[in-house]
Parts: C-alpha cells; sequence; structure tokens
C-alpha cells in the first residue's frame, strides 16, 4: 500500500499522479455525454441535427424546452414515472424490510438458507427474461395501461434487491437487542418497529433509494405494460425517435428534465448512496 499524501517517495507519487489522471481520464469520459445532451437541448433545432455539430450552442435558446411541453403530454408521463417509482419503492421497503429481518434472524434453518438461495436466483434472473410472461398476464387480466399494476410490476422486479441489500444489514444488528426487547415484554413486530427499525434507518434510505432509481429508469417494463394513461418519461423519450419522426432537440430537453430527480437526489443524499454501495460490495 502507497501514502495516500504526497512527499512520501518518488513511487507514491507517481502512483498518485498516474490514479488522478486516469480518475479525470473516466469522469470526461461518462461526463462528456451529458454534457454534450445539456448544451444540445439549448441549440435551435436546426444545430441539433446539423452535419457539422458543435459542442456549444452559436445561439442559446428555449425552443426545444417549449417544444417539450407543446407537443408531448410530457407532465403525465413525468407525474407517472415519479408514482410508479414511489409507490413501488414504498411497497418494497415495507413488505422487503420485515421479510428480510426475519430471515436475518433465522438465518440458521434450512428454510432461510432456501430463501436466500431462492432470492440470489431471482436477482440474477435478466429482466428481458420475466417481463413477457408478466405483459402476458397483464393483458390476460385486462390491467394492459393501468398504473398500479406498473406499481405492482416494479414493486415485484425490484424486491429481491431489497431483500438482498436489507437482509446484509440486518445481520450487522447485534441479536442481544431483539433479547433486551423480548425480556421488557415486546413481541417481534413491537422490537422490530421500536428497537431494531431507527437502528438501520440509514441503510433503509440508502435502500429505498436505489429501488427508486431502478424504478425511475426502468424501460423495458414500462414499454411493454403501458401505452399512453401510464406511460412514463422512458418510453415518451423513445417517441421522439421514430420511422418517420427526428425530434432531437425537444428529446435532448425532455432528457435533461428527466435526470434533474437524479441529480438531486444523488447531491443531497450522497452520504446514504455511498454508505449503500460500500455494503453491497464487502457483504455478501
Amino acid at each position: 500500500m502507497f501514502h495516500e499524501r504526497f512527499g512520501r517517495n518518488k513511487s507514491d507519487n507517481f502512483w498518485m499522479i498516474a490514479m488522478y489522471v486516469l480518475a479525470g481520464i473516466f469522469l470526461l469520459a461518462f461526463v462528456f455525454p451529458y454534457l454534450y445532451m445539456l448544451f444540445s437541448s439549448f441549440k435551435p433545432s436546426n444545430e441539433v441535427i446539423s452535419v457539422n455539430p458543435t459542442f456549444f450552442p452559436e445561439r442559446w435558446s428555449l425552443e426545444n424546452y417549449r417544444s417539450v411541453f407543446q407537443t408531448s403530454d410530457i407532465g403525465t408521463n413525468f407525474a407517472n414515472s415519479f408514482i410508479a417509482a414511489l409507490v413501488s419503492t414504498i411497497i418494497c421497503l415495507l413488505l422487503g424490510s420485515l421479510a428480510s429481518y426475519a430471515i436475518s434472524r433465522t438465518a440458521v434453518s434450512r428454510f432461510s438458507n432456501f430463501l436466500l438461495v431462492l432470492v440470489l436466483c431471482l436477482k440474477m434472473i435478466p429482466m428481458s427474461s420475466i417481463v413477457v410472461p408478466i405483459y402476458g398476464l397483464v393483458q390476460q387480466f385486462g390491467f394492459y395501461d393501468y398504473l398500479p399494476v406498473l406499481c405492482i410490476v416494479y414493486a415485484g422486479v425490484n424486491m429481491p434487491f431489497v431483500l438482498w441489500m436489507m437482509i446484509s444489514f440486518f445481520k450487522e444488528v447485534p441479536v442481544e437487542l431483539d433479547e433486551a426487547a423480548a425480556v421488557d415484554g415486546a413481541g417481534p413486530l413491537k422490537s422490530f418497529i421500536r428497537v431494531i427499525l431507527p437502528v438501520v434507518t440509514p441503510s433503509l434510505i440508502s435502500t429505498g433509494i436505489f429501488t427508486f432509481l431502478l424504478a425511475w429508469n426502468d424501460f423495458l417494463v414500462a414499454l411493454l405494460l403501458t401505452s399512453s394513461d401510464a406511460k412514463t418519461v422512458p418510453v415518451a423519450l423513445s417517441e421522439f425517435l421514430t420511422s418517420y419522426n427526428l425530434d432531437l432537440g425537444p428529446m435532448t430537453g425532455a432528457a435533461v428534465l428527466f435526470s434533474f430527480p437524479v441529480i438531486i437526489i444523488s447531491f443531497f443524499l450522497q452520504r446514504y448512496l455511498v454508505s449503500g454501495m460500500l455494503a453491497g460490495s464487502v457483504k455478501g
């Protein structure tokens, strides 16, 4: 291991500089497409589709943002995305925290081990493999393009992620807290709500943020289960590009607006995001 300060020796300084340079290159590679989209959203439509594109707008304009709201139902699409992501996240946290707490406290039993393996298997299944049967069921029961159904489907497909995250957090809570609550006369549910849940609240928030972002960024499920009334923003974005239509300007404006909630969440709740990512990287 090298020291985290310059001046200790030449070898450490070399590796520190090399790491900063590599980090800068990777950061630029990730940020460049978003910056290009951001500046393109302020270009007039003819500049966005120009054969000689420029990085910065030659003439700044809000034409694309006005066009988004005038030619599409983007406000309703944003409301659908927000409701679907928020409601599915609440369902996942309510049911997932109870289930993961129970599994973590009975992890020595064969049934709990079976549940853990089952959760891991469900988490590994590609979304494209399960969304087609879900589409068939939704069509059969007549719930196509129905927002509550989209919330339930999001809760179902994201539940393995919540279980896997929360089990690792609950395992870190000492069992002595449960035993102390039991001595004071609290039952399992009462001790979970009043003793365990306050301890894992930061972990619950970080899991909720990731679950919300999974639902917010989903495209495939919403594409198959919605068409107009329950259509979300990712599906609406895809409709700017068709065989007969090429509205790149409004599309960049809508994409920038769609990215704002993610940026705001990441900025104000970065502490919980980092703790959640670290927990997932070092715990099984």
